[in-house]
Formats: structure tokens, sequence, C-alpha cells
């Protein structure tokens, strides 16, 4: 199923919320290689979202529904009474003409961004702060929901899309549809480059290289280029975060 853009209306986005982007095609600050398979794409430029959602009580009217090419979610473009302008992640069901507000007095409906404490027990939720005052970090991606299962003291039990539970301060604020790229050149765009399976290549390219036809890869488990065991690891280390987790995603 190819993209619909359908809910897209304007191809124009608002240039004082633009700022250029540095591609690096994955190679770190020593100009190393660090993540495979990057380089190349069209020339973009960034969309600055507003995670935060700081301006309190201020309804915002919704303007346009664009898409950021930085992104898998469509954004709005809010237009405040001062004349300010604003881009935020536009959830499933945000119109043209809508007035969305934050902060705690704001009403829990689509569009509006207010404490966890004053959301009902089973909405679904998205943009989730982790600490007050840094901005969203958790279910931003487009299709996803988190659900507020339970509050309890100081904080809230939320499921995210993986089935994680994990607990988040209540006093934290919170705010689609699936893609398919639908042809090769569409990843190029995005700067991503071809990548060829290990077990077409030789011995001495790859691990899993070699042998008589589609053979199997001939060891106990899938490796990386440089021989290194690829599955099996445990990738997360984060103990601070980690004390927040009640349940572990399966």
């Amino acid at each position: 199923m190819a993209p619909s853009f359908e809910e897209v209306t304007t191809d124009t986005p608002e240039k004082s919320l633009l700022t250029p982007i540095r591609k690096r095609a994955g190679r770190n600050f020593q100009g190393k290689i660090t993540t495979r398979h990057q380089g190349g794409g069209a020339k973009q430029a960034y969309r600055l979202v507003d995670f935060r959602r700081d301006k309190v009580g201020i309804p915002g009217k919704v303007t346009t529904i664009e898409y950021d090419p930085n992104r898998t979610a469509r954004i709005a473009l809010l237009n405040y009474p001062d004349g300010e302008k604003r881009y935020i992640l536009a959830p499933l069901g945000l119109r043209i003409g809508d007035r969305v507000e934050s902060g705690p007095t704001a009403e829990a409906r689509t569009g509006n961004t207010l404490p966890i404490k004053n959301i009902p027990v089973g909405t679904f939720i998205h943009n989730i702060e982790l600490k007050r005052g840094r901005g969203g970090q958790l279910v931003r991606s487009a299709g996803t929901a988190a659900q507020l299962m339970a509050k309890e003291g100081q904080y809230a039990q939320v499921r995210l899309p993986s089935g994680e539970v994990r607990l988040v301060d209540q006093l934290c604020n919170v705010d689609q549809e699936n893609r398919s790229l639908g042809k090769a050149g569409k990843s190029r765009v995005q700067g991503k480059r071809p990548s060829v399976r290990g077990s077409a290549m030789t011995p001495r390219d790859h691990p899993h290289g070699g042998g008589e036809g589609k053979a199997p890869i001939g060891h106990a488990g899938p490796k990386t280029p440089w021989g290194k065991p690829a599955l099996g690891y445990k990738t997360r280390n984060n103990k601070v975060t980690d004390q927040m987790i009640v349940k572990r995603r399966k």
C-alpha cells in the first residue's frame, strides 16, 4: 500500500520554521563510517516541531496539515493570536480550523496537551514526556499510540506500542497511519543505500558467504561482516530508566 497524502493541505512549508540539515552519510566526527548503507538522498530542510507545547492557556488554530520528509507522522501548523506560528505532530482526526490548547486547564481531546493526571484512565495518548519540561520523547511515529492504564501516587502506568508498561510522572505532558515506500527509488531519496545479503557474498567479504547454491550460513548464529554475533545480545542499557519499567515488552 502506497502512502496516502489526502490529508495534506499544502506542499509549501512555513519558511520561518525551517532549518538546514547537515547530512553525515553514516559517518561520525572522525569521518569514519559507523552506520552502513547511508548516503546521498534528496536535500531536505528540517521542520522545527514544538515537542514541549509550552504555550500554556493560549489556543492555537490549525491552518495546514503538512508532510514532513524527516518523520513518518504528519505535522500541523498552528497560528496563535499573538502572531506566533508553531508546528506540532498532527494526531489522527485533527482538522483544519480546529483549535488546540496546552496546559492543565485544557480539555482532554484530540490535539490538546495536558498533564497525565488530568487525563482519564484508558485514553490513548502520544508524544509523551519522560521528564517534565523536556518535551515529548515517546510515541511520536505515525500510527502509534500508548494507553493510560492506571494512576497511583506520583506516577501513572502507560502501556507503550511495544507492549511495555512503564511509569511516567503524572505531571509530565502528553499529547496514525502506516505507510509503504512503494519503490526502491523512494528509499534512495531518503538517503538509504542498497544493502547486500551476507549470504550472497564470498567468504572473504562476509562470514555468511560461500557454499554451493543457497547454502545456510554455516555458523551457530548470524554474524556481522566482522564476525561478531548479531543476535541474542541485549542492546538496551539504561539503569536510570529501567527502574520505571513495570512490565517488559514481549
